[in-house]
């Protein structure tokens, strides 16, 4: 039996990244061709986006995906 890889915890910046760029949930969700609603779980933690999802809300941020979701020891 092979060990579980360890859970890792991922927090995020939106909430503080789209204040700085004055947009709504509503206003990024569409950016990134999603709903309001998967907008606000990312942002509580409830939902983890796709590789390609984290990459595309970093790039309308103009930040690097690190800079948006960060690795929590």
């Amino acid at each position: 039996m092979t060990p579980k890889p360890p859970k890792l915890k991922i927090a995020n910046r939106l909430r503080v990244l789209r204040a700085e760029k004055d947009l709504t949930q509503e206003e990024l969700a569409e950016k990134v061709g999603v709903t309001r609603v998967t907008v606000n779980c990312i942002e509580n933690g409830v939902y983890l986006p796709s590789l390609e999802l984290g990459y595309a809300i970093a790039r309308c941020f103009g930040k690097p995906v690190e800079d948006v979701f960060v690795l929590e020891d």
